[in-house]
C-alpha cells in the first residue's frame, strides 16, 4: 500500500482511506437497513490487515451508529496501528456545551481516549459565519490541548472563494474536500487542492467516484476507456489515478461495501506507479473527454450521502435519483420504471414530496432536489402490474 505524508504533522497514511460511510447493510427482514455488523467487522479488520491506515467516520453516519461499528470492530490491538478521524456538524453542535458531549460521547463508541483527526463536519458557505461567531476552531484547540484530539480539521462542501476563505482562516492541520475528474471545476476545485498544498495541510478526498456513480459508466463513456492503450483499466481506476496523481492528496477516501471493492482498490494503491505525477499527457486527455462525455448525459449528480434523509414524508430522495440516472445514462426505462413502482408501493416514492425544503437546506450538493423529483416522479412513474 503506497502511503503519503500527512501534511505537516509528521506522521504519513495509506494514500487509501476506508470512509465508514457506506458500510454494508443488512437487506432482509427487520433489521433491513442497519449495519451488517458481522460483514462490517471483516471489512474494516481486512483494511486495517492489508495496509489500510486510515479510517474516516462522523457523528451521524449510519443513524449514528458508524463510530460504535468502527470503535468495536479495531478494538483488540487494531487501533494502535491507525489513525481515525470523525467529525462533528455543526447541526449537532446546538450548545456550547454540545460539542464537549458530543466528543466524549465519540471517544466512548470508538473506544479510544483520543483522536488523531477531528473535523468540524460539512462547513458550507452558509454556515461559516456561524462556525466563526461560536468560535467552533477555537473548542476544538482546547480539546487538543487536553490531549483529546490531536489534529484539528473539516471537511467542506461549496465553491472556491469559500474554502479559500475557510483555508486562510487559521492553521488547520487538515481538511477534506470533494474531488474527483468530474468535479475538477465544482466545489473546491483542483484551484483548492493546490492551495492546501501551498499551506502544507493534509488534504484527504471524499467522492473520489461520486457516490459510485463513476465506476459504472454507461456503455458510450466505456467506450472512450475501452478505446484507449489501456482497455483493461477499469473505470474506477480511471477516477482514482486522476487524484493519486496530486502530489497534494495525502488520502483518498473510498466508501467500501464488499471485501470485493476493498480488495480491487487495495491492488490499484499499491501499484508501483501509484505516485505524483503518474497521468501522462495523453492520460489526462482521455479524462477530459470522458469528463465532457458525462457533462452531456442528463443525470442528477447526487452522490447517494443521505445527508438529505430523513424526509419528513417519508420520501427516498437518494434512491429514487439512483432509479432516475440509471435509466438516463444506461437508457434502460422500464427496469427502473419497475423499480420506482415497488418504490411506491413502499411509500418512498417523489410524488409524497410536500416541498417543504427541508432536503435542499441539508444537501451539501446544493440540489434542487424538489425539482428533480418533480421530473424523477414523471419519467419514471406509470408501470403497473
Amino acid at each position: 500500500m503506497r502511503r503519503r505524508n500527512y501534511g505537516r504533522l509528521g506522521f504519513d497514511v495509506s494514500l487509501l482511506g476506508l470512509g465508514c460511510m457506506r458500510l454494508p447493510r443488512i437487506t432482509e427482514g427487520p433489521d433491513a437497513g442497519k449495519v451488517d455488523p458481522e460483514r462490517a467487522f471483516q471489512l474494516i479488520r481486512y483494511a486495517a490487515d492489508h495496509g489500510v491506515t486510515y479510517f474516516d467516520t462522523a457523528y451521524a453516519y449510519h443513524s449514528k451508529n458508524s463510530e460504535a461499528i468502527l470503535g468495536e470492530a479495531l478494538d483488540g490491538g487494531y487501533r494502535e496501528k491507525v489513525k481515525i478521524a470523525t467529525k462533528q456538524p455543526l447541526l449537532a453542535m446546538k450548545t456550547q456545551a454540545d460539542i464537549r458531549r458530543n466528543l466524549e460521547n465519540t471517544l466512548k463508541k470508538l473506544r479510544t481516549d483520543y483522536l488523531d483527526v477531528y473535523l468540524i463536519h460539512s462547513i458550507t458557505p452558509d454556515t461559516w459565519a456561524e462556525i466563526k461567531r461560536r468560535d467552533i476552531p477555537g473548542e476544538f484547540e482546547r480539546f487538543r490541548a487536553e490531549g483529546l484530539i490531536r489534529a484539528v480539521g473539516f471537511s467542506y462542501h461549496g465553491n472556491f472563494p469559500c474554502f479559500q476563505e475557510v483555508l486562510s482562516y487559521r492553521d488547520w492541520d487538515m481538511c477534506q474536500i470533494q474531488q474527483n475528474f468530474y468535479d475538477t471545476d465544482k466545489e473546491a476545485t483542483a484551484a483548492g487542492i493546490r492551495l492546501a498544498g501551498e499551506k502544507g495541510c493534509a488534504l484527504v478526498i471524499m467522492e473520489p467516484l461520486r457516490g459510485g456513480g463513476l465506476a459504472t459508466p454507461p456503455a458510450a463513456i466505456q467506450s472512450i476507456y475501452g478505446d484507449s492503450r489501456w482497455p483493461n483499466r477499469s473505470a474506477a481506476e480511471w477516477a482514482f489515478r486522476h487524484l493519486i496523481n496530486s502530489p497534494e492528496v495525502s488520502c483518498v477516501l473510498s466508501g467500501m461495501t464488499t471485501l470485493e471493492q476493498l480488495k480491487e482498490n487495495i491492488a490499484i494503491f499499491s501499484q508501483p506507479d501509484a505516485l505524483p505525477g503518474c497521468l501522462s499527457p495523453e492520460e489526462k486527455d482521455l479524462l477530459g473527454r470522458v469528463k465532457a462525455a458525462y457533462e452531456e448525459l442528463s443525470f442528477i449528480p447526487c452522490t447517494g450521502c443521505e445527508y438529505c434523509l430523513p424526509c419528513p414524508q417519508g420520501v427516498n430522495i437518494p434512491r429514487i435519483f439512483k432509479i432516475y440516472n440509471n435509466a438516463r445514462i444506461f437508457d434502460r426505462l422500464q427496469p427502473q420504471q419497475r423499480l420506482y413502482f415497488l418504490l411506491k408501493r413502499g411509500k418512498g416514492h417523489g410524488s409524497l414530496c410536500v416541498a417543504c425544503g427541508a432536503c435542499e437546506k441539508k444537501c451539501p450538493q446544493k440540489l434542487d432536489i424538489i425539482g428533480q423529483l418533480k421530473i424523477s416522479h414523471e419519467l419514471l412513474d406509470g408501470w403497473l402490474e
